[in-house]
């Protein structure tokens, strides 16, 4: 298990704090921005859910840098996504920086104690675990009322019936929406993270 001590120690001892860091942390947010701009609705799912690898930057940079970058890579991803596209009222900006530092951070934390393969492959599922409790939480006490106060609960629920006929309420659209669609996305970015790091990775030391 991973202690609080442990997990403090990784914090601070980020590699972000140089001004070479922060310009790599730069370039990736920028990148991860671009990404977030290409998602694109799932069939089964409610059409404010959007597929995106927006998550594979900060994943990069969690890997390399430490998990604080993968921290502000997210929420400057967002806050530009913010400014130049949001139509949710920031809602939709705030549920994906919660579950993106809920998988990203996480997996940064264990791959960064013991840089192997391995250990890549166990942070990433520490990830998806993480970011599966965190999306269905954050979805149940926070996103949903929030959404269902910026455009009625009505709206929110007819839209999410269209998509699947077995989502009738908050809780069963976690089951067959939150979670299947976090963990589609989980598998795809932590795959094409586990294709491309090593290759990349010396670019960014």
């Amino acid at each position: 298990m991973i202690g609080q001590k442990t997990i403090r120690k990784e914090f601070l001892s980020s590699k972000v704090y140089t001004i070479r860091s922060m310009v790599k942390i730069g370039l990736l947010s920028a990148i991860a921005f671009v990404l977030m701009l290409l998602e694109f609705p799932l069939p089964l799912f409610p059409a404010f859910l959007k597929m995106d690898i927006s998550d594979l930057p900060a994943l990069i940079g969690g890997f390399a840098l430490g998990p604080v970058a993968a921290i502000i890579i997210e929420l400057i991803k967002n806050i530009l996504h913010f400014i130049f596209k949001s139509t949710t009222g920031g809602v939709g900006n705030l549920a994906n920086f919660i579950v993106g530092i809920s998988f990203t951070a996480p997996a940064a934390i264990v791959y960064v104690r013991n840089k192997s393969k391995k250990n890549a492959i166990i942070g990433l599922t520490v990830g998806t675990i993480s970011l599966l409790i965190m999306s269905s939480l954050a979805n149940y006490f926070v996103m949903i009322p929030l959404y269902s106060k910026l455009f009625s609960m009505e709206l929110v629920m007819d839209l999410m019936t269209k998509a699947n006929k077995y989502i009738v309420d908050v809780k069963t659209y976690i089951v067959f929406a939150v979670i299947p669609f976090n963990l589609i996305k989980a598998i795809i970015t932590s795959a094409v993270t586990l294709l491309i790091y090593k290759k990349v990775s010396p670019l960014l030391k």
